[in-house]
């Protein structure tokens, strides 16, 4: 199929949200579906996200849906990874083109946001993008650059022409698994960003902690069956560097907190949006030791946040450890 008129979106969260209004500025008929009736007849009357996306207009142009799942020519799949099968189970797609925006590893399976969609509709033909795209931004038409990844280059290149405009701009790639950890390792090291900023420890820091965090990512990337260079473009290191600076980034908000000392049971309460690098870090940490690939930042993370282990701690543990040659890393 290469004719899309209708999209569905699956997901009314910031993101999903967001790229509702990109596909309806392409002129395609847009459905935004979300789980629960009482949110979606909210979002009718006031045609705002406010818990999302405040003062962005929905258009009347994009039926807002809940209950069964609508009928599209495609489908955008923008569920919290945690959530997905849940969600998703009783959700019929065919053989219509998916893609899939989650971020994260799922707790128990250790599965990627695709393979979990692979399991529910089978032999489903699954896109993932990932890049640096903060909704806040997108849904106000500033500048955006992602990545669409998959094995099949027709399905990549079908989303690259759906989504592209003046103001977004799609690259292809054959490395899905690349492109989709990279969205997912991230946001470890993102919390690990915030817990150095909170623990007031310098740009000095945080330029290494970064640095490391790229390399930590694409060793254990590598391992799982991605392409090491996959992690220094747009949906590596681009999408980290964005992640651990900007205001809209939920992971460094988290870490934030915790390395100004607040519990994390307690940051969660006062979040509306979901920080999938909390559950990431101990799915990553888990990945890791089956796979035999060091991860120290990550191992540090999953240590702090699901075992309260304090942050000046792990800072030493790191620090500990023994010296080593870069180029070994980086090769």
């Amino acid at each position: 199929m290469t004719t899309i008129a209708r999209v569905a979106v699956i997901g009314a969260g910031g993101w999903g949200t967001a790229l509702a209004l990109v596909l309806a500025q392409r002129g395609k008929e847009v459905s935004l579906w979300t789980r629960r009736a009482d949110a979606a007849e909210k979002l009718r009357a006031t045609r705002q996200n406010p818990a999302y996306l405040p003062g962005v207009a929905i258009p009347p142009s994009v039926e807002i849906a809940s209950g069964a799942p609508p009928k599209a020519d495609a489908y955008v799949f923008a569920v919290p990874t945690q959530h997905i099968r849940a969600t998703l189970t009783k959700t019929t797609v065919g053989d219509r083109p998916i893609l899939s925006v989650s971020k994260g590893i799922e707790g128990g399976t250790l599965l990627r946001p695709s393979e979990i969609l692979h399991e529910i509709f089978g032999r489903a033909h699954v896109t993932v993008l990932s890049g640096p795209s903060h909704a806040e931004e997108v849904a106000r038409g500033l500048p955006v650059t992602l990545v669409a990844a998959s094995k099949a280059e027709a399905r990549a290149r079908l989303w690259q022409k759906l989504l592209s405009g003046n103001s977004f701009r799609v690259y292809t790639s054959n490395d899905p698994v690349g492109v989709e950890l990279g969205g997912a390792l991230k946001n470890v090291v993102a919390i690990a960003a915030g817990i150095c900023d909170g623990l007031e420890l310098g740009d000095n820091a945080k330029a290494a902690l970064l640095s490391r965090g790229i390399v930590e990512m694409a060793r254990l990337g590598a391992a799982l069956g991605a392409k090491k260079h996959t992690f220094f473009g747009i949906s590596g290191i681009g999408d980290l560097i964005t992640t651990c600076y900007s205001p809209h980034g939920r992971n460094l908000r988290v870490g934030r907190a915790i390395g100004a000392g607040r519990k994390l049971v307690d940051v969660l309460a006062d979040m509306k949006q979901v920080a999938e690098g909390v559950w990431t870090a101990r799915g990553v940490r888990k990945l890791a030791a089956k796979h035999k690939v060091d991860v120290p930042i990550s191992e540090q993370v999953d240590a702090i946040l699901h075992e309260e282990r304090p942050p000046m701690e792990a800072l030493r543990a790191l620090f500990a450890r023994p010296p080593r040659s870069e180029e070994e890393d980086l090769a």
